[in-house]
């Protein structure tokens, strides 16, 4: 029976036991022929470093044979759990300096196992990093596969070595699985494996020198030289990006198909009212995107639009006149948005804007103007009635909501526009059943507040056209920001509050932002740090020892401490909406000195007052979400201020990344660090649905050269015909990636 790449994983794994076969499976996910010949190396091993270990370097990668000169077992108590647990230790002497080896195992089986492979006098071939300890050389995390008697099994094991060449493949691995033993299947698989599918068109590789798939398959796998693993890596992003941008090119061009209604503006008197009575002029940022969403609304076809910028450059201001056009040419604009606390903002600095044009079509109207509805979940049956009305009739022209937009009773008389703010925070069937309450295709205009590099935003948001605002507003002052440590200056805490306490005084206001609600319970997505012990003070500290900051606990320590006599508010998402309501209000009046809030705050709360924020266990954030925060203050002309507090120690990756918020505001430097550190599987969504991410091979930062070179060769692929079929190989691969569920996460990000 011929065996090709959909053939069972089990066809070419040989002698393998039954449970080295379900680690093939499960722990590595291999399931196919196809699956183990994808399943690349993570780096590759010089073979000439074999046997010579005479100049060892700490972090060198060996591939050594020796033999084992000396094995004990110990029996010692873990620390953690406080049961027995056990290490072997064994010596392996080379041609060079011996190094030592340490197994760990949890029972005395394990460490028989161990025991067994390293008894005095085997002998085999043995890969690990170097490392030095007391004085002795290590061998750090060891693979090994030991000979049998003869001197033949030993020549063979080295010779299976030397014969890929002077590159050795490593391996992902499980446990129980060797990087050889991974190499021998792969080895037999490339040998026998029929029709290798071929997905890219010759005219495609030979115009983006692209290798064909057998020199990729074979070049990856046993490559003679470093050149020939470049040439393989290429050809495999390349794949991947022509393929993800076929499918998102298909979806931008299904969408352009739709038929929509036109929103020309009408007599646009509306909006020339809103324009007269603002009291400051458009950035030329915000004329430039305003009059690119002008030309989308007036086609035919529906705008399909990604909106992003800095914190503060403007976004509310530039989507509210894409609304007032819409209302101007005789539709509904709606705006969703992900929390109450959103909602009811952006409701407030909505009408705060209109002025007397959100009076239009009540009594209090004269003149142009549309009324703008607040529909929320939190609203009672009474509450809603009249807003509901309101909407099916068409007499509120502009409806601002949470998910409650999205339910059954929710109906529009003519709904022209659908701007979702945040709208990582919403999934594709959510934005389908607002845009489903429209008789025609409306337009959509999706935003977000964190600046996405080129390459995500063609990768991640290619459905989308993108509309870019850099530059911020007149009137936004500098933002000071920096790191408090803890863990190094314990007694900064107090010049944090004083410093809170004298923006207060000059008159000005504070935000607190923790982790947690209250001190029983962790926030979503939060990791335990060490504890930093408290200080004997009679005052207990504002950051309680054990655990992260929470509100209800800062909130009461505060006020009978550091901030005694202060009006403190506090925020977060257990509160009745009512409540939340007022407090913002309050915040917002002035009312209140210091608000202690959750990542409620986290966007379009525009406070002018607030000039500083303190951000306690600040290293519990990623640094997209550091920067939308800091972002809060320093909204109205004043300097702001953002200290960062910490805990943990200085050089670990939490301090990094608080080093990186600290150093810039520059939003669009801080995304690529973000995505750096977090890599692609956060930036789709996997990470939140419990799934890889949907890109395997290519990078977004690594490879932008390979995905704009992509775009472009989907384009033109295009062109010939949307059904691809004139490339059917490319039209399969397209199909698969549509069914799959990866290309839901494309589509929900």
């Amino acid at each position: 029976m011929a065996i090709t790449f959909d053939s069972p994983l089990t066809t070419v794994l040989g002698a393998a036991t039954p449970a080295q076969r379900k680690k093939f499976e499960d722990g590595l996910g291999l399931r196919t022929v196809g699956d183990l010949l994808h399943h690349f190396p993570r780096r590759y091993l010089e073979t000439g470093s074999l046997t010579r270990v005479g100049d060892l370097r700490i972090g060198q990668l060996l591939c050594v044979v020796g033999e084992i000169s000396e094995c004990q077992t110990l029996r010692y108590n873990d620390r953690r759990t406080g049961r027995p647990a056990y290490r072997v230790e064994a010596t392996l002497r080379t041609g060079g300096p011996s190094l030592r080896m340490t197994f760990f195992a949890k029972n005395q089986h394990t460490a028989d196992w161990h025991a067994s492979r390293v008894a005095l006098g085997n002998r085999g071939v043995f890969l690990g990093k170097a490392d030095r300890f007391r004085d002795q050389w290590q061998l750090v995390n060891p693979q090994l596969s030991i000979f049998g008697m003869s001197d033949d099994d030993e020549d063979s094991a080295v010779q299976e070595v030397l014969e890929f060449g002077t590159l050795y493949p490593i391996y992902p691995l499980t446990k129980g699985i060797q990087t050889w033993d991974v190499a021998r299947a792969v080895k037999f698989a490339r040998s026998v494996v029929e029709g290798v599918p071929e997905v890219l068109p010759a005219t495609v590789r030979d115009e983006y020198d692209v290798a064909a798939i057998d020199d990729a398959y074979q070049w990856v796998h046993r490559p003679e030289d470093r050149d020939q693993v470049e040439r393989a890596h290429h050809r495999f992003r390349f794949e991947e990006a022509l393929v993800t941008q076929l499918v998102l090119g298909r979806r931008r061009r299904a969408t352009r198909s739709l038929g929509a209604t036109v929103r020309d503006g009408g007599d646009g008197a509306i909006l020339a009212a809103f324009d007269e009575r603002l009291p400051y002029t458009l950035t030329a940022g915000q004329d430039s995107v305003g009059r690119e969403i002008d030309h989308d609304l007036a086609q035919g076809h529906p705008m399909n639009r990604l909106l992003q910028g800095e914190v503060g450059s403007g976004k509310t201001l530039v989507a509210l006149r894409a609304m007032l056009r819409v209302v101007d040419s005789g539709g509904q604009a709606a705006l969703l948005a992900p929390t109450e606390v959103l909602a009811q903002q952006h409701h407030r600095s909505i009408v705060t804007l209109l002025g007397e044009l959100a009076d239009g079509g009540t009594l209090f109207g004269s003149g142009p103007g549309t009324r703008v509805e607040l529909l929320t979940g939190s609203m009672t049956k009474t509450q809603r009635t009249g807003p509901l009305s309101r909407i099916a009739t068409g007499d509120a022209g502009i409806v601002i909501g949470t998910h409650a937009l999205l339910q059954d009773q929710v109906s529009f008389f003519d709904l022209g526009l659908v701007v979702v703010d945040e709208q990582h925070r919403f999934g594709v069937e959510q934005r389908a059943a607002l845009t489903d309450k429209a008789t025609a295709p409306p337009h959509l205009l999706v935003m977000t507040a964190t600046p996405i590099p080129r390459t995500v935003a063609m990768t991640v948001f290619g459905d989308l056209e993108t509309s870019t605002l850099s530059e911020l507003p007149a009137g936004r002052a500098p933002i000071q920001s920096n790191v408090v440590p803890l863990a190094e200056q314990p007694t900064w805490l107090d010049r944090v509050w004083a410093r809170a306490r004298e923006e207060v005084d000059k008159g000005h206001q504070v935000y607190v932002v923790c982790p947690r609600i209250a001190g029983d319970e962790h926030e979503a997505g939060q990791v335990d740090v060490v504890d930093l012990p408290g200080e004997d003070d009679e005052t207990p500290p504002a950051v309680p020892a054990g655990g992260a900051a929470a509100v209800e606990e800062v909130v009461e320590r505060l006020g009978s401490g550091a901030l005694a006599g202060l009006r403190i508010g506090r925020l977060h998402g257990r509160l009745p909406a009512d409540e939340k309501d007022a407090t913002m209000r309050a915040f917002a009046d002035g009312a209140l000195d210091v608000l202690v809030s959750t990542t409620v705050i986290e966007v379009g709360v525009d406070v002018a007052n607030a000039t500083a924020m303190v951000i306690l266990d600040a290293d519990r954030f990623g640094i997209s979400q550091l920067h939308q925060l800091r972002g809060r203050v320093g909204r109205g002309g004043l300097p702001g201020l953002c200290l960062l507090v910490t805990r943990t120690e200085a050089e670990t990756p939490a301090r990094e990344r608080l080093d990186a918020v600290a150093s810039t505001t520059d939003g669009f430097l801080l995304s690529r660090i973000d995505l750096e550190q977090r890599r692609e599987g956060d930036v789709l969504g996997a990470s939140q649905a419990g799934r890889r991410s949907s890109l395997e091979n290519l990078r977004v930062l690594r490879d932008e050269d390979t995905i704009v070179a992509a775009r472009e060769a989907a384009e033109t692929l295009l062109d010939d015909g949307t059904d691809l079929a004139h490339v059917p190989g490319l039209a399969v691969a397209v199909r698969d990636l549509e069914q799959s569920q990866q290309a839901d996460f494309v589509d929900k990000s």
